[in-house]
């Protein structure tokens, strides 16, 4: 693997000031939270376990599932989307996301460094759903006050919801207004704050939405993250759902989260590579201080409510395009290499990973020259 390692790191790259005008329930709960961070540390959410397969109209099996987000554990991964507590009716993929949860707190899934497994819960069927779970196993998961130390090895948990940037999305995707989905997610985020586990926030649609077209409001978009954040979620998610962004429009997407008063520190960016900008657009928003991004093994994914979209960005791409840049992801390659090649065949589509795939054919002829 050394082989394909860059041998020159670039300069690290500058944070952009940081500002701080109200607090999240996160300064509260992980006084950790507001202290000095290495920049060249870069985490990487999972969310092929969820996002990834949400969208395959084949059955997957549950013991597939589990073993996916039991080998995504093993490869230093600290977030994983696990599942989603949803109606069977509108994503039937998730419909045992109840059996993964109760598998994760039942078992100790081997990590090298402590997990943080992440289960959307849009509405209050799907909060009690998942509230009942977690109440049948008292004492299986690590509470954000609890957090710093993780030395128990329990799973530390959140629960997600989803907004959208504009309203043909929200009403196609949830069924209400953009105000009324805000109304119903405050609930989900305040029994999040009662359970004492994170609560985590998406906004859809935030670079191109596939109704309204590119032209999608940044200051709007940095209005619902302020209220989502008021309300107490500990970060903010956006996503660019279509893969419609570029870097021009990610960069004043930015500068409007900036200008709103929201923290690098609450914000993680979302990139589906649709048209091939998930890593130009990553590039901007490193650039602007950003060290949260999600991605999915493989580059699984798409989504069921917006027509044409591909798959999220590689999560092997990721880890070696930030590798290339000089920063930490703590994430094995080689392991991601081969669960991304596993799954793909698994689900019998293509892998979407160029360095996945590159990572294998190099391994491969390495064997094949030492015979």
């Amino acid at each position: 693997m050394a082989s394909l390692r860059p041998v020159i790191r670039l300069a690290r790259w500058r944070a952009a000031p940081r500002s701080r005008r109200f607090a999240t329930a996160s300064d509260v709960r992980n006084p950790a939270a507001a202290q000095p961070r290495s920049d060249n540390r870069v985490r990487l959410v999972e969310v092929g376990p969820r996002d990834g397969l949400q969208n395959e109209k084949k059955s997957i099996p549950l013991s597939t599932k589990i073993t996916l987000i039991e080998r995504l554990a093993k490869t230093g991964v600290s977030y994983i989307e696990a599942g989603s507590f949803v109606s069977p009716k509108w994503v039937p993929q998730m419909d045992n996301s109840g059996e993964i949860l109760t598998h994760i707190l039942s078992n100790k899934i081997p990590a090298p460094v402590p997990i943080t497994y992440s289960f959307l819960a849009p509405n209050a069927k799907g909060v009690e759903n998942a509230t009942a779970l977690l109440q049948q196993h008292p004492g299986a998961y690590s509470t954000q006050s609890e957090s710093l130390s993780r030395v128990d090895g329990k799973p530390a948990l959140e629960l997600a919801v989803f907004a959208a940037a504009t309203e043909s999305f929200s009403k196609r995707n949830l069924n209400c207004d953009i105000a009324t989905s805000l109304e119903k997610f405050k609930d989900v985020i305040q029994t999040a704050k009662k359970l004492g586990i994170r609560a985590r926030a998406y906004i859809s649609v935030v670079l191109g939405c596939p109704f309204e077209g590119y032209d999608v409001d940044p200051h709007r978009v940095a209005e619902i993250a302020t209220s989502l954040l008021e309300m107490g979620a500990d970060e903010i998610s956006l996503g660019d759902t279509t893969g419609m962004g570029t870097a021009p429009r990610t960069q004043e997407l930015l500068r409007c989260m900036t200008a709103a008063g929201i923290r690098n520190e609450d914000i993680a960016m979302h990139f589906h590579d649709t048209y091939g900008q998930a890593l130009v657009n990553t590039a901007v928003a490193l650039e602007r201080g950003i060290r949260t991004f999600d991605s999915a093994v493989g580059g699984l994914g798409g989504c069921p409510y917006s027509p044409g979209a591909t798959g999220n960005v590689a999560t092997e791409n990721m880890v070696y395009f930030m590798e290339s840049l000089g920063m930490e992801t703590g994430i094995d390659l080689d392991a991601m290499a081969d669960i991304g090649e596993w799954i793909t065949g698994e689900l019998e589509k293509p892998n979407d990973s160029s360095v996945g795939k590159a990572v294998l054919g190099a391994r491969k002829a390495a064997a094949a020259s030492a015979t």
